[in-house]
């Protein structure tokens, strides 16, 4: 029995090393003895560590897929590379935090310990393979995130907003276990390995009890990617969060939940049954009300960073589209999409961090004359803005081309539609924060100060995969298809 769970943790390497790493930051933290002591070291060990586990991911990535832990996870090479997505978003996120005045100083620290552990229950969640596996990494997650949104204690509307967080988490995650309770009675399962083998043969009640109990199950997915109608809590816990944990929301709490909804996905649509007609439909529906609201709505912001959150509401109803065609094609169009969303995401909330600490807010106006304030920040952000809208040559083009071409060819033509009409909306609102910075009037003669080399250095790094990945995109989408499900 030990030698199979040392058998076990042996594939289990980046997950028992974020363990470890969680484990030694609150025994590093409940040693400091200055409660307002600079934290470098335990930043930089944090970096390190995480490091480390994406070194060790990168290696398991030609590793074949395996079940561990009696078949509760699965360890494959579409769930490792949304982890390294995870991982590079949390080291981001936490290089921004340690320079943001928007977390307090004493708190900086929680905040490492708090990211490490929601990327815990977000790997699990990735690597989900039985009903309890993906509760648990959804509650992981959740738990951690309803204190890290509200971390700014003395701000009423970041203790509003974890509040409103974990109000909606709560009640959707409630939901969600309703319909596994109601799944588990159909199958008398809860792995997906059997689920798949028996979804074909569905018929009667058993066929109607799951169609509902899939929708209530679907809950708990759709609430932690932010779809439509499970959105509603984003707008206000991206504005009420500190900007660092809010870049962070936008990066690994979703990935993890579409990993999980892609995974889901294979186990409801591989079948064939009424039940894929009705899930596909499900997906169909949820994803273009979830661009048009997001999208339209991000319109009318005034704050870049309620923009970025309604803005990332677009983003995710076009990834789940390459849900509905569930195929080698499919899976390569979101994994792309999460990667350089990811590397958007961070450049994007780390120059609102930074102006938003120089100014005190990060409305529209301290956007304007950016270009004479800080030729380097203005144009890189003005680069990300053109990628989010999807304009060649930047990655942003090659990850929605990627979703329009698997739509079409499945011939799903009315959502290729409502997704192009919603492209062109997100153009308006990125090109109106682009104008302002490139065209505006700055309101003073004050240069932004503080973007010191490193935060320059950093900020290009994370532009290159922007721009490169929009020009020599072969070879992330040949690792793309090589991201094999494995469920069976």
């Amino acid at each position: 029995m030990i030698d199979q769970l040392f058998g076990f943790l042996s594939f289990y390497i980046p997950e028992v090393i974020s363990i470890l790493l969680m484990t030694t930051l609150l025994v590093a933290e409940s040693s400091v003895k200055d409660e307002h002591a600079p934290r470098t070291k335990i930043h930089v060990y944090t970096q390190v560590v995480l490091g480390i586990v994406l070194i060790t991911l990168f290696q398991n990535l030609g590793e074949k897929p395996v079940q561990i832990f009696h078949n509760a996870v699965t360890i494959d090479p579409f769930s490792t590379l949304m982890k390294i997505i995870m991982v590079i978003g949390t080291m981001g996120a936490v290089f921004i935090s340690h320079s943001s005045k928007d977390i307090y100083s004493n708190l900086k620290s929680e905040f490492s310990i708090m990211a490490v552990g929601v990327l815990i229950g977000g790997m699990l969640l990735a690597s989900a393979n039985n009903m309890l596996t993906f509760y648990l990494g959804i509650e992981t997650l959740s738990i951690l995130s309803y204190v890290m949104s509200s971390l700014k204690r003395e701000d009423a509307s970041s203790t509003e907003a974890g509040m409103k967080y974990a109000l909606y988490g709560g009640l959707s995650a409630g939901i969600a276990l309703f319909g596994i309770s109601h799944l588990y009675g159909v199958f008398g399962s809860i792995q997906f390995n059997d689920i798949v083998g028996q979804v074909a043969g569905l018929q009667g009640t058993d066929l109607a009890i799951t169609l509902v109990a899939s929708v209530l199950f679907f809950v708990g997915v759709g609430y932690k990617i932010s779809v439509f109608p499970f959105h509603m809590w984003t707008p206000d816990v991206y504005q009420g969060s500190p900007i660092p944990v809010t870049a962070f929301f936008g990066i690994v709490p979703k990935m993890a939940g579409l990993a999980a909804l892609v995974r889901i996905s294979f186990v409801f649509l591989s079948a064939g049954s009424a039940l894929t007609v009705s899930w596909v439909g499900l997906i169909l529906v949820i994803a273009a009300m979830t661009m048009t609201v997001g999208n339209v709505t991000a319109i009318g912001q005034s704050s870049v960073k309620r923009m970025l959150a309604f803005s990332s509401i677009g983003h995710v109803g076009l990834m789940i589209l390459g849900v509905v065609v569930m195929n080698e094609a499919g899976v390569k169009a979101i994994l792309f999409y999460g990667l350089v969303y990811m590397f958007m995401t961070l450049i994007a909330f780390y120059i609102t961090s930074h102006l938003s600490d120089m100014y005190g807010s990060d409305s529209y106006d301290v956007f304007r004359g950016l270009v004479y304030k800080h030729p380097v920040m203005a144009i890189i952000m003005a680069g990300v803005l053109f990628s989010l809208a999807g304009i060649p040559p930047f990655s942003g083009f090659v990850a929605k081309f990627n979703i329009f071409a698997v739509v079409i060819e499945q011939k799903h033509y009315g959502i290729a539609i409502v997704a192009a009409i919603n492209s062109v909306i997100a153009l308006y609102y990125y090109m109106k924060l682009a104008k302002t910075m490139i065209f505006g009037q700055a309101s003073g003669e004050e240069k932004v100060v503080g973007f010191t080399s490193l935060n320059q250095a950093v900020i290009i790094a994370l532009f290159i995969p922007v721009l490169f990945l929009g020009i020599f995109w072969e070879s992330a989408m040949t690792m793309a298809g090589n991201a094999a499900i494995f469920i069976k």
